[in-house]
């Protein structure tokens, strides 16, 4: 829906009216000859009479819009390209251009790295506009600003859950978006540095024969993050911290359990050598908690 232009028409003043006006506008030559005389005290008052107006003019909103594109694509100019899209927001709030200007300006602000903005501005119109046919890409704006700023596993991983859970909000309320689709990838990327940590974190337990603390952290990603890279290594760590403690049966069932769903990697190699250095073989004990998760998933 393209904005209608606002117009000023401009009517000539009638004879009779300028006849009327005509004394009004000798008085005001008077007074204003006679301010020079009037002493040192009308500084002020001359400035006040003399000053700009700066009387606010509104613009129409398919201009302010079509500015703001320009800015963006042209100019790259990202932040100067937000302001004309707020513009357009704060003259004609509820026009069909306030509502495309909310969406452009939330990409704005994402392709210039302002994720916090990008968050804002998304989030409000989803609020706003729920129903509207953008509101899917409103809402992946909001996971991947989240996503973006996931950090590296040696530190704190709160954006990560973030980005989770907005990702799968997408999918959630849009699954049949484009969207969906790109947001599922990214969910899995995303859980992937979550198993990585928990597997940081548990390479630390292991190296301060931490074993409990250790073995606590691989079965999250077991039980947590079983589609991800990390679980190979996960069950051969199992195997391995088991082993330390003594309780060789849960660590021939992870040995089993890795050789059973991952034959050809090298994880699988190392807790076979591991348990057979022990004088033992990889078996599965099908009541133990590594057994009962892969079958549950359908993995096992």
């Amino acid at each position: 829906m393209s904005a209608q232009r606002m117009t000023r028409e401009y009517f000539p003043v009638s004879p009779k009216a300028s006849i009327k006006i005509r004394p009004l506008a000798q008085a005001a030559t008077l007074f204003v000859l006679a301010l020079p005389l009037a002493g040192c005290g009308t500084g002020a008052l001359w400035d006040k009479f003399t000053a700009k107006d700066d009387t606010f003019v509104e613009e129409p909103a398919d201009k302010l819009y079509n500015e703001g594109l320009y800015l963006m694509n042209e100019k790259k100019d990202m932040k100067a390209a937000n302001k004309k899209f707020e513009e357009v927001d704060r003259q004609h709030p509820y026009s069909d251009w306030a509502r495309k200007s909310l969406l452009m300006s939330a990409y704005a602000a994402y392709q210039g790295g302002d994720y916090d903005g990008c968050i804002g501005a998304a989030t409000r119109y989803v609020t706003l506009h729920p129903g509207s046919p953008d509101a899917a890409y409103a809402q992946y704006l909001i996971a991947a600003s989240h996503y973006d700023q996931i950090p590296d596993i040696s530190r704190d991983q709160g954006r990560t859950e973030k980005a989770v859970a907005s990702l799968e909000e997408v999918v959630r309320k849009y699954p049949s978006s484009e969207y969906a689709v790109s947001a599922k990838a990214k969910i899995e990327g995303a859980r992937d540095q979550l198993a990585g940590k928990e597997m940081n974190v548990g390479r630390y337990y292991m190296q301060k024969r931490d074993y409990t603390a250790a073995i606590n952290r691989f079965k999250a990603v077991v039980t947590q993050y079983q589609t991800t890279r990390h679980v190979e290594e996960a069950l051969f760590r199992l195997t391995e911290a088991y082993m330390a403690i003594g309780i060789v049966g849960e660590a021939q069932t992870a040995a089993a359990v890795l050789g059973h769903n991952f034959p050809d990697s090298r994880w699988y190699k190392d807790a076979y050598n591991l348990v057979k250095s022990g004088g033992l073989e990889p078996s599965e004990n099908q009541g133990s908690w590594i057994s009962r998760t892969f079958k549950k998933m359908g993995l096992g």
